[in-house]
Parts: structure tokens; sequence; C-alpha cells
């Protein structure tokens, strides 16, 4: 076993489509799926089910493989592009925010001008964020690796 060898967080996905060279996947609930409060609301597909929710996740893989629709895979990626993307989606809008909302605080004192700065702040960390992903796109970061073909009863659950 190399020890150098990066670590990645694997997770199953199932082949839902081929187009061409690329696989089309859709990742499999979890074991922690259907356990909430509202599991009962789960069990038609229509928006803000956990069906439409999967179908909204769809996303494409090279296939270098010879995937076939159906088959179940073991996906990774790399915990570090995890940990971008999420500071890139969630924390980047709200500092912008704040810092344009601080600043006009500071400037102006006025909480009128306060909550536009704000929002505008918000509007261009949303701007940042497209700008962001697509860079990290761009270099392929985020793009999920084929490790191997997943056996019937495989699961990605943490003991």
């Amino acid at each position: 076993m190399d020890v150098d060898a990066p670590t990645l967080v694997e997770g199953i996905a199932r082949v839902v489509a081929i187009e061409g060279s690329q696989a089309w996947l859709i990742p499999e609930q979890t074991g922690s799926c259907g356990s909430c409060a509202s599991s009962g609301a789960c069990g038609a597909k229509g928006i803000g089910t956990v069906e439409s929710r999967l179908e909204m996740r769809r996303f494409p893989m090279i296939n270098r493989s010879g995937l076939v629709v159906g088959e179940r895979v073991v996906i990774g990626i790399a915990p570090d592009a995890l940990v971008k993307a999420s500071l890139t989606v969630y924390v980047l809008p709200l500092v912008i925010a704040f810092a344009a909302g601080l600043t006009a605080e500071g400037l102006y004192g006025s909480d009128l001008i306060t909550m536009i700065s704000m929002a505008a702040g918000l509007v261009l960390g949303f701007g940042g964020t497209w700008l962001g992903a697509q860079r990290i796109s761009a270099r392929g970061a985020m793009a999920p690796r084929f490790l191997r073909r997943a056996g019937p009863t495989e699961t990605c659950q943490i003991d």
C-alpha cells in the first residue's frame, strides 16, 4: 500500500445514461436517507423529494472503463477539492456580503445603505462563486475518478 497516495472520498453512483464518451451518473442514497422526520413526504417524485434532488445531482464522467446503464460504480474525489468547493459556494458570498455591510455601516451609518450594500455584496459574492466554480471545474479538480465497479451489496457508509 502506498502511504504517499492521496486518500479519496469514495461514494457509490449508478450509471443512468451513456452519451458518446461520457457516462452520466447519479449518486446513490446513503443509509441515513429516509430516517429524518419528513421521510414520509418523500414517497413520490416531485419538487423537493429525494428522487428529484438526486436527479438534479446527475453528473458526467468520462467513460474510459466501458460502463453500461444500470451499473453501480465506486467513484472518488480528493477531500481538499470538497473543502475548496464548499468554501467557494458557502463562505465566499457571506464574507463579501458582511464586508460590504461593515464598510457601508462604517462610512455612512445608515441601516438602509448597509442593507443595500449587503445585498449588493451577496450578489457580487454569487458572481465570485460562479467564477470560482468555473476555475475549479476547468482544472478538473472536482471531476470524479472511476475507482472500481461496485459489488451488489457494497456501500460506502462510515462505520
